[in-house]
């Protein structure tokens, strides 16, 4: 059995157990590729004499005591970023103003080929280095940003557009550097495609909770009638502004709340100029089905009670402690008819899942 298959298989055999007592459908996993599969990397940039070079520290070890590991290149990373190690750490490394005090780099690599980089200092980026920066950016063919303390240089974009393909469609996404995107792109695919599968003829309208730049909400829109999803970070609902627009997904609209707002207004117990600003009038929606992907805490008590009037419950979860707890709750009201694994994160015990819940 390889290293894969053994990790894959603990993550299926602690799921079984954690699950243990409920009426769980049998589970879908999605397998990630066994290398190459982080379109993200950080590394910290080693200075010994003249030389420079990546370096990450044992995991699980705080960088005071532990064990620090050369990386000229990085298994986990995609391919484009193993390609571009060497080319940067050389380039940079010849020029003793990129060079000087450059503390860490970050990589945001893309699918569709676009990479970003993430250069971090330790000392005030001037002319000098803009200048030196943007000759490394047109060599490299890559956009670079700058960053030390307090300040953000951005020489051409702090973006990168994605393009992820769902059952034969391609959807282009706008990531921003610093902003949340799912790590794997291989499996995020795998992910969408079973989220549309699992939302096929219900109809209606869904309503969204924690909907990031939109990575669910586009394939998604083209199973429903129409679509309305929240968000409270004024960063990721930028990108899906821009997505909504990109993609042409004209049944998409985006209130900028958080899942508790959405809650209150919801229930009317509370009014929200932003959504007449927005042009949002709740009542024009006829919801059969909520999709929430919310943060490792999972859902709070009161977004719960609103999950669970809703006949269809599309719920992606980074943690499956807090799902089966919401699970117990929903489970008065609903039944899981799926239920899936997505190794997001190989090699960690990380665990992405996902289940479909219909009103009993």
């Amino acid at each position: 059995m390889t290293a894969y298959r053994q990790q894959l298989n603990d993550k299926i055999h602690y799921l079984h157990h954690l699950f243990q007592g409920m009426d769980m459908p049998e589970l879908e996993v999605f397998e990630s590729p066994e290398s190459h599969y982080r379109m993200r990397a950080e590394f910290r940039v080693w200075h010994e004499g003249d030389e420079i070079f990546y370096a990450m520290f044992e995991r699980g070890q705080k960088a005071s005591g532990a064990t620090l590991v050369r990386c000229d290149q990085f298994a986990a990373a995609h391919t484009l970023v193993n390609a571009l190690m060497p080319r940067l750490i050389e380039a940079a490394g010849r020029n003793s103003v990129l060079k000087n005090r450059w503390y860490a780099v970050e990589f945001l690599s893309t699918l569709s080929g676009e990479m970003l980089v993430t250069m971090i200092y330790h000392k005030k980026l001037d002319a000098e280095w803009e200048a030196a920066a943007r000759a490394l950016q047109a060599e490299l063919g890559i956009f670079i940003i700058g960053r030390s303390r307090g300040q953000k240089v951005v020489l051409a974009q702090d973006f990168v557009t994605e393009t992820l393909h769902v059952g034969g469609a391609p959807f282009r996404y706008r990531q921003i550097e610093g902003g949340f995107t799912q790590p794997n792109a291989y499996v995020c695919e795998k992910m969408l495609a079973w989220a549309c599968d699992a939302a096929e003829g219900l109809g209606g309208d869904m309503l969204e909770l924690y909907c990031g730049n939109g990575n669910f909400t586009l394939p998604l829109a083209r199973c429903f009638d129409k679509v309305l999803a929240t968000e409270v970070s004024k960063t990721s609902v930028a990108a899906a502004l821009w997505n909504i627009e990109a993609n042409n997904s004209r049944n998409v609209k985006i209130a900028r709340l958080s899942a508790e707002e959405f809650t209150e207004a919801y229930t009317q117990n509370r009014a929200f100029r932003r959504l007449e600003e927005q042009g949002i009038a709740l009542a024009d929606y006829r919801f059969s089905t909520i999709f929430v992907d919310p943060p490792r805490a999972g859902v709070d008590t009161e977004t719960l009670k609103l999950v669970a009037q809703f006949d269809y419950v599309l719920y992606v979860s980074c943690n499956p402690e807090t799902l089966r707890a919401n699970l117990e709750t929903l489970s008065a009201t609903h039944r899981v008819a799926r239920f899936a694994l997505f190794d997001q994160f190989p090699f960690t015990h990380h665990i992405e899942s996902g289940v479909l819940l219909t009103r009993k």
